[in-house]
Order: C-alpha cells, then structure tokens, then sequence
C-alpha cells in the first residue's frame, strides 16, 4: 500500500529516501504487489449500485459506519495510488484526488478511471508535502497502510489537519510497531526471532549484506513508528480519534498471537 525533505538523507540512496521509494514502488507495479493491482469492472459496478468497501489494512474492511455520505465529497487518498480504494470511492460517488509518490501507482488509478469513466484526479508528490492543496480543501482523508515508508510520520499529520475541512475525517491503517521488533527472514521461515530495538528502520537496523539485498532487489525502505507517534500524533495536531480496529492477516505468523496492523477513525476539531 503506497509514497522529498530534509530528513530523507542516507548515504546507502545517494541521500533521497523518497526518490527510492518512488523507483521502488514502480517496480512493485512491474512485479504485480497485490497493492498494485487495479480493482476489476465487477467491484466498480457493485460500487456504484452502493456495494462497496475498502481496506485500510491488508485484510479487515473499513466499517461503513466510518463514512459519511459520499456523495459529492471531496476525498483525498493519501498515497493511496494502485487502482483500488480511490476507484471504489469514485464509483461511490465522491470526487477524489489521489496523491501518491509513484507515478506508476497513478497509472493504475487513471487506467481504471479510463476504462470505468471515473472522474479521479491524480497528483504526484509526497505525502508529507500537500502544499499543493489549500487549507480545508477535502472532507475526508484516506490513507492506507503507507507511513512505514517515511521516517517522520508527524509532517504527515499536520497536513492531513491543515488540508481538512472542520469536523472532516481521516483514516489510517498503520503497521503494530511490535510487528518490527523481529527479523524479518525469520518471520518469513515461520519462526518468530526478537532481533531488533524500536524505533526500527532498514538503513540502520540492517546488516551492509541485508541492505545491499533490498538495494538489489529495489524493495521499499521501511521505518517504524510507535504508538505516541501514531495516535497522539494525531491527537496533537487537532484530529480526534473516535474508532479504532485491529487486523490479523490470515498467513501471517505473528497473526497466531497478536493483531499486525490497526486503523484508526478521526475527525479534525476545532482548534
């Protein structure tokens, strides 16, 4: 699920964490990651007969209860490119704007836009920097599992704030900071090894030999954050969080024994 400051330096990328990300990310389009793949002709039909969901997290649907009525509002997918969550709110009825830091994510997005004739605005650029968009310019925001791929997940907050009308939502799907505390080859042989200490990230957690792989293989780098970054960083720059749920993906070993990723509801309040 997808997205250059200052913060971004890193001698392993030449200094430009999002600018790898991006060539990452693209790659994840040629490769076919399920968070790639546009949604079909069958799901945007039965969106537009109001039979509809989307995922914040790899497998749990966000509840409707979560939405307003989306017809004529103004929705932000916030690095939500791939074709899927900003196409299903589109055929909803919302006009959407999707900001991602892939341009081969937007692709997926106005493919399905072509092919189901949505209107979806796409705009490439960074999700920490939504300079782009004037204060209070959408009612709702919408950002799937992606702040992993940013050191600094606070920027992304005060935006998400600035860019939403009063009383607008905004939800989240966010990875469990504990999912980063073991090694990662371990959890894909089915074991579970405590391996590393939080705040968790690739460039400095990782073996030169283990970096060089993801490097190779032009995989995304990946932060962690924790749980006071995650909801009193949203509390903090005035959203109100009102819900909350848990997933465990099926498949998933650390799922036998804990929920791997959360989302959260909030509503920007007045300040």
């Amino acid at each position: 699920m997808p997205s250059s400051c200052n913060d971004d330096h890193d001698e392993t990328e030449g200094g430009d964490v999002a600018g790898y990300n991006r060539r990452a990310w693209d790659r994840q389009v040629d490769q076919g990651n399920r968070w790639t793949v546009p949604v079909d002709t069958q799901r945007i039909a039965a969106a537009r007969r109001g039979d509809w969901s989307i995922v914040l997290t790899p497998e749990r649907a966000v509840p409707r209860t979560w939405f307003p009525s989306l017809a004529n509002r103004r929705v932000l997918g916030l690095a939500c490119g791939g074709g899927q969550q900003a196409a299903i709110l589109a055929a909803a009825g919302a006009h959407v704007t999707v900001l991602d830091n892939s341009p081969r994510q937007l692709e997926q997005d106005q493919a399905v836009a072509r092919r189901e004739g949505l209107e979806i605005t796409t705009v490439l650029g960074d999700m920490r920097d939504l300079s782009q968009f004037d204060d209070r310019s959408f009612d709702v925001v919408v950002n799937p599992c992606s702040v992993s791929f940013v050191p600094n997940v606070s920027v992304v907050f005060r935006e998400v704030a600035r860019v939403l009308e009063d009383q607008g939502v905004f939800m989240g799907g966010f990875i469990n900071p504990a999912w980063f505390v073991f090694d990662e080859a371990g959890k894909e042989q089915g074991r579970l090894e405590v391996r590393h200490v939080l705040p968790y990230a690739d460039r400095s957690h990782l073996s030169r030999d283990e970096i060089a792989k993801i490097l190779t293989a032009e995989e995304p780098l990946i932060f962690s954050h924790s749980l006071e970054e995650l909801l009193t960083g949203q509390m903090r720059v005035g959203l109100s969080i009102v819900d909350f749920y848990e997933d465990r993906p099926s498949g998933e070993i650390i799922s036998r024994y804990m929920p791997s990723y959360f989302a959260t509801l909030a509503t920007k309040t007045d300040r």
